[in-house]
């Protein structure tokens, strides 16, 4: 019987270990890296395996290369090694996400993989993670008005063809000009904060996603918007996104600060 292709993640027959592995990337700890570090290796079988997996014709194969992109920006700080609360040696990090790459190229082509391929592809991640942890990020206390904040951000990204995303963009615009030096500050102790509370990998997911929804083309006539104005916009609402990410972890006056310019974005919802 010919295999059946799939079109979209909905309909992908592997759904459920993909989004495991996807909600867990930005949860992996210091000790996970070591741990699948430990356990991965590569031999002949392995290698076919992954090259099956990443074949032109493989289920969904343009997702899983983004996924990769962004395992590479959430981990960033790892590899480099250059952050001082990085504690995990940087080859050690390499190591590790090569297992986490392995796992998601096999999440997703399981469909073309047999047992044993799919099995060792998946071993050193599951190592690490025998059994789900969370089935979504965990964005904070105040989970639900990130979202909010972040689900705002392609209409603002259409704002060529939507006259109150255009006004509402003038004024993010306008407000990123106001009190920079102090956003800048209350930015780096929220950024400390989200690295006491083992979130810095969630921020960086938010920025990312943030970034995604802003920066897209306009879905009606493809046109990409000032790029300056863009960027000064993305920056004030992921301060105030990733503010909200640690919002239990961050003085009040400091959150207030972050996030009062975007509450106009998310009106019904209560920043802070």
């Amino acid at each position: 019987m010919a295999r059946r292709p799939v079109h979209s993640l909905e309909e992908h027959p592997n759904l459920s270990e993909i989004v495991e592995v996807l909600a867990h990337l930005a949860h992996v700890e210091d000790s996970d890296l070591t741990t699948m570090a430990e356990a991965w290796a590569n031999n002949g079988m392995i290698a076919a395996a992954r090259d099956r997996a990443l074949a032109p014709d493989s289920p969904l194969v343009l997702e899983v290369l983004a996924s990769f992109e962004a395992v590479a920006e959430l981990f960033y700080d790892d590899i480099t090694g250059e952050a001082a609360y990085v504690t995990v040696d940087p080859q050690v990090a390499v190591t590790a996400l090569k297992a986490v790459r392995d796992a998601i190229a096999g999440a997703y082509a399981r469909p073309v993989l047999s047992k044993p391929e799919h099995a060792a592809l998946m071993a050193p991640w599951r190592e690490a993670f025998p059994v789900a942890r969370v089935d979504e990020p965990d964005l904070g206390p105040q989970a639900e008005t990130v979202k909010a904040v972040l689900a705002a951000l392609p209409r603002l990204a259409e704002r060529c063809h939507d006259a109150s995303g255009e006004q509402l963009f003038r004024r993010l615009v306008d407000l990123s000009y106001v009190d920079e030096s102090d956003r800048a500050g209350a930015r780096d102790s929220a950024f400390q904060a989200a690295v006491i509370t083992s979130r810095r990998r969630l921020w960086t997911l938010v920025q990312r996603s943030g970034a995604e929804g802003l920066s897209r083309p306009c879905y009606a006539c493809g046109t990409r918007l000032d790029a300056y104005e863009t960027r000064r916009v993305l920056e004030l609402v992921s301060d105030a996104a990733c503010a909200l990410l640690v919002a239990d972890a961050v003085p009040d006056e400091e959150l207030a600060l972050l996030t009062r310019p975007v509450a106009q974005l998310v009106p019904t919802q209560r920043l802070g």
